[in-house]
């Protein structure tokens, strides 16, 4: 064979990538690929949206702030004591909204390893963490729109339904933990 035609030689050049992608766990043409990547874009979309969520709420509380808790004067020199407990409602909302972003992004897929293939089935397992995924995209969204260009005033009028909505997209993360797990439910 002539210098570098090995480069060529098309048989050879499958065997060698397959190998490889073999010894690396990956197989890019299995579907159980395709839905473990799904799932990761997925995920980051919902704390995408969480992050919107987060910056409106955080936008929403230093327009309250600067409304309702002017600097203090010879008049006022203390600031009203309810409109300090709704700002750090609104301040806990958006820490409670940041804290499920960086849940939802560090949610773990499946390990493509022989231990998973051997007690699970990688595919199905996937297939139903895309419809765990499918709610908290559904969740953040719902978030995200109930909280999107809204006063603080606003946000505060809903707040009981928003720690709700975080609560309800805690269950979701808490069922789609125990889907990687292996626990059935």
């Amino acid at each position: 064979m002539a210098v570098g035609m090995s480069f060529y030689d098309t048989d050879k050049l499958r065997q060698i990538a397959t190998n490889l992608f073999y010894g690396w766990g990956y197989n890019f043409y299995r579907t159980e690929n395709q839905l473990r990547s799904d799932d990761q874009l997925v995920r980051s979309k919902a704390a995408w949206l969480l992050g919107i969520a987060m910056a409106s709420v955080t936008a929403a509380e230093t327009e309250y702030r600067r409304e309702f808790l002017p600097p203090p004067s010879r008049v006022k020199p203390f600031p009203d004591a309810a409109a300090v407990a709704s700002a750090q409602k609104l301040e806990l909302l958006a820490k409670g909204i940041g804290a499920l972003e960086a849940a939802i992004q560090q949610q773990p897929v499946p390990e493509n390893d022989r231990m998973t293939q051997r007690f699970r089935q990688e595919a199905a397992t996937l297939r139903t963490l895309i419809e765990h995924d499918e709610k908290l995209v559904g969740q953040c969204e719902l978030m995200r729109s109930m909280v999107d260009q809204q006063t603080g005033m606003a946000i505060l009028e809903k707040i009981a339904d928003l720690e709700g909505g975080l609560g309800a997209i805690r269950g979701t993360l808490q069922q789609r933990e125990t889907v990687l797990h292996g626990v059935t439910q």
